[in-house]
């Protein structure tokens, strides 16, 4: 995994009318954690920053008063409404650690015919990996599975280097089937118990 230089300076002022401040200046407030160190408040440019957050577990390497630190986001806030970056979590990791991480997983291939649907139990796979060397992802082939068939976690295959972190057994994908004869069965059902209702009734009001 390439890394992403950004430049980041460190943030002295704290508070909302700070972070606004910050914020218009087309910056994003940061903090730092990790290593048993205290935590480094900085802020990163916001279109840079904007632009690495597109890799899932993008590295960074940040340009702090003439020192570089490697980081990896760990949690990004976004304004709800318009989408904007409020404040980022960064943890600093070494060459050589391993670190825990969620990375994207991806289905392809078409089911087999039927209308079956494919769920995805798991949108992200949690592993183990080298800080410097996280897969932005995995891809799994679906290709003519049917209803009832399941790809689960130690069925997937990981880059050399990464491990599982999650139970090998967990159900990351499944193949369902449509529900669509179900439900026309039970709109049937409904009507025709509709249709005697209203015979019952027609049959009553006659004998009145």
């Amino acid at each position: 995994m390439a890394e992403v230089k950004i430049a980041a300076e460190a943030r002295t002022e704290f508070g909302k009318g700070a972070a606004r401040r910050v914020r218009r200046a087309n910056r994003v407030p940061a903090v730092i954690y990790g290593h048993g160190a205290d935590p480094q408040h900085v802020t990163v440019n916001g279109h840079e920053l904007l632009l690495a957050l597109r890799t899932a577990n993008v590295l960074i390497a940040l340009q702090i008063d003439g020192k570089s630190e490697l980081v990896i986001p760990k949690a990004v806030q976004r304004d709800p409404l318009k989408g904007f970056l409020e404040h980022v979590d960064l943890l600093s990791v070494k060459r050589g650690e391993k670190v825990t991480v969620e990375i994207p997983v991806t289905a392809e291939g078409e089911l087999a015919p039927g209308g079956n649907l494919l769920e995805h139990v798991l949108n992200t796979l949690p592993v183990e990996a080298e800080a410097t060397h996280i897969p932005e992802g995995v891809t799994v082939s679906v290709e003519g599975l049917e209803a009832g068939a399941a790809i689960l976690a130690k069925d997937i295959e990981l880059p050399k280097g990464t491990v599982l972190a999650v139970d090998e057994d967990a159900v990351v994908i499944q193949v369902v089937a449509a529900q669509i004869e179900a439900a026309d069965e039970e709109g049937e059902t409904e009507e025709a118990a509709a249709e005697g209702e209203t015979a019952a009734d027609e049959d009553a009001a006659d004998e009145a």
